[in-house]
């Protein structure tokens, strides 16, 4: 990579190319890297769970690059699974917003962690 910094699309080739690499696309059907995916993401939880808020705010500072790791990897998994369905990530972002601005209307939402469906 160069330095700029890289796009959705540099990081899901990069993350082919390193699967490709090491023969592992034949493990990777859509249950394995949905679990996968799952799986990282209760590492990334496990950092917040049995603390209070002051315990939170203390280890999420001390443990960032911990944290950044889990975080890391809940992407990897990501951008394996949408490399697998042929998603481009970035439009699928796009459209999903679309739909949360229509879902969660700046009027109705704002200062409130109400679903759309209680607004």
């Amino acid at each position: 990579m160069d330095a700029r910094t890289p796009t959705l699309e540099d990081l899901q080739r990069e993350i082919r190319i390193f699967c490709t690499d090491r023969e592992w696309a034949q493990f990777h059907n859509i249950k394995d890297l949905s679990i996968s995916l799952s799986l990282e993401a209760a590492e990334l939880l496990e950092h917040t769970q049995w603390k209070n808020e002051q315990q939170l705010e203390d280890h999420l500072a001390k443990s960032k690059s911990d944290v950044a790791d889990e975080v890391a990897d809940v992407l990897y998994w990501t951008l394996l699974i949408a490399n697998k369905l042929d998603i481009d990530l970035a439009e699928a972002f796009q459209r999903k917003m679309a739909i949360n601005e229509k879902k969660y209307p700046i009027a109705k939402a704002r200062g409130s962690s109400k679903k759309y469906t209680e607004l």
